[in-house]
């Protein structure tokens, strides 16, 4: 490591689904204060899902202010760097300020349109042989038939929302937004634009919009907002944010602020899996199993990519499984009461779930709250609870949706390693989910192999952004940063434990493939 490595800090930004998380983290990747501010999500029945910029906002102010506050540094601020959600879109104006709300990725009601962009007289999975072939060789992957990404953003925002699509200077991305109003430039890379598949990603390719992605996609080019290389600096932090955060002390105008990049790529460097092959699951909001490899490569079938990766020419493998921890929390909040008797946090649902056997007494939960994008891309899919029975408690309820989210970590790992056509080495555990030591046994009883949680895993993404800040600041290397990220602790599979799982995840992807007619049938009317 350098030699002011006592003296150099960084702002980290983690704009999650859930809310914002903004940290002080040192050079050695601690994190040396945080604060968490929440965000509200409106769903309505035909498939949307928005949020409120103007309470990212309110947020990051009131985090900001908290956590430099509360931080133990003297010195001025070395560089901010922004990590988050990726795959949804905010319309703004030219001065960077939304004209809207942001448009989450899980939003699909631009599939209409989406399904018009991707198909064709003869349709493979959604898919046009003549167009994809042309999006795999250039991008190396394609906008969602279903409408969940920015290519159907834009779709229902120029067809049903006519006048914030006539307003809107340009369509961002959550991390570039955010970017936008700490420097007042309006600007994307080729990894924060990676969903959108308009960038040639090849080897070598020019840092550039490619006119005939943007034509397949029906993407409006004025729109697309100035393209710099990944890592760019973006610019300073205006003097009149740095008045808002009222810290200037510690964190003053000119702060130079590093582009944005998605959790993807922050969630393997704040790991230290930034080795080709070096495996890591996260279980935050969402879940995803990815790794770096060094080839572009694409699998339409599975929803799943090599993108342009956190170095030059390095390629990161993005998947998505669209609720991970955000099952819990659902069990929590929506189903659980006082009424019940219940009226702990997570660590009391985990205790409890503690008390179940291993396989929940055989009762089998699916986590399809909110459709699936993959293994399989499918938004009808839905959750369930199989095989209750009288004698089934609330304790095996809590497991089997520990387990049930596990079982399609499982599912979604073994499209992923026949993606890479070799086993990923070393599986990090890290996110949310992974502060729960059962939840990391469960996932090594039900894959089997030994799972490695990483330090501090619940800050996996805001030291990742902090570490790539310091990066393209020059004053990390990757080497530095895989030395400084050690694993905390080894779990071990539980032969009797995995043998029970073998037979209940059998069963999981058999539920999956069987019912999906029936889930069509039930849901059909919503994907529209």
């Amino acid at each position: 490591m350098v030699s002011d490595i006592e003296h150099r800090w960084y702002l980290a930004i983690d704009l999650g689904t859930g809310g914002t998380k903004v940290a002080v983290v040192d050079i050695a990747g601690r994190v040396l204060a945080s604060a968490f501010r929440s965000v509200d999500t409106l769903r309505t029945p035909d498939g949307g899902a928005t949020q409120d910029t103007d309470q990212w906002w309110t947020g990051l102010v009131g985090a900001v202010r908290e956590t430099v506050a509360a931080a133990a540094v003297a010195a001025p601020c070395d560089g901010i760097g922004i990590t988050g959600q990726w795959g949804s879109t905010i319309p703004v104006g030219a001065d960077g300020g939304a004209v809207g709300a942001c448009i989450l990725w899980s939003d699909h009601r631009g599939g209409r349109w989406s399904r018009r962009i991707t198909g064709g007289p003869l349709a493979v999975s959604g898919y046009g042989p003549a167009k994809v072939a042309q999006w795999l060789r250039l991008a190396g992957g394609a906008p969602n038939p279903n409408g969940a990404d920015p290519t159907g953003h834009e779709q229902f925002l120029a067809n049903d929302r006519p006048s914030v699509h006539r307003a809107a200077a340009a369509l961002l991305e959550p991390v570039d937004f955010v970017g936008a109003r700490l420097t007042g430039r309006i600007a994307a890379t080729p990894a924060s634009m990676v969903a959108s598949w308009l960038t040639d990603n090849r080897p070598g390719a020019p840092v550039a919009y490619n006119s005939t992605l943007v034509r397949l996609a029906k993407r409006t080019a004025a729109k697309l907002p100035e393209l710099l290389p990944t890592g760019s600096l973006l610019g300073p932090l205006t003097a009149s944010v740095a008045a808002d955060f009222a810290v200037t002390e510690r964190l003053p105008a000119g702060t130079p602020v590093v582009c944005g990049v998605p959790d993807l790529h922050t969630a393997a460097m704040g790991a230290g899996a930034v080795a080709d092959y070096a495996g890591h699951i996260a279980i935050s909001t969402t879940a995803w199993v990815s790794a770096p490899v060094p080839f572009k490569k694409t699998d339409i079938t599975h929803q799943m990519a090599s993108v342009p990766g956190v170095g030059n020419g390095s390629y990161l493998i993005a998947n998505n499984q669209e609720v991970g921890g955000a099952a819990l929390r659902w069990l929590r909040d929506s189903v659980l009461t006082a009424d019940d008797g219940f009226e702990g946090g997570y660590d009391a649902l985990t205790a409890e779930a503690a008390t179940a056997p291993a396989g929940s007494g055989g009762v089998l939960f699916c986590p399809w709250l909110a459709g699936e994008r993959s293994p399989v891309s499918d938004e009808h899919l839905r959750a369930s609870f199989l095989n209750i029975s009288m004698s089934t408690t609330r304790a095996h309820l809590v497991r089997a949706v520990l387990e049930g989210v596990a079982y399609n970590v499982r599912w979604l790992l073994e499209a992923t390693e026949h993606f890479a056509k070799r086993p990923l080495d070393g599986l990090r555990l890290l996110g949310g989910g992974a502060t729960s030591d059962l939840w990391c046994q469960i996932h090594a009883d039900v894959i089997g192999r030994p799972i490695l949680r990483v330090v501090d895993p619940a800050n996996v993404n805001v030291r990742g952004a902090a570490w790539f800040a310091a990066m393209h600041l020059g004053h990390l290397t990757l080497d530095d940063i895989v030395a400084a990220a050690p694993t905390a602790r080894s779990f071990e599979p539980i032969p009797a434990h995995t043998a029970v799982h073998a037979q209940l995840y059998a069963e999981f992807v058999q539920m999956a493939t069987s019912q999906r007619a029936m889930y069509k049938r039930l849901n059909g009317h919503r994907a529209d």
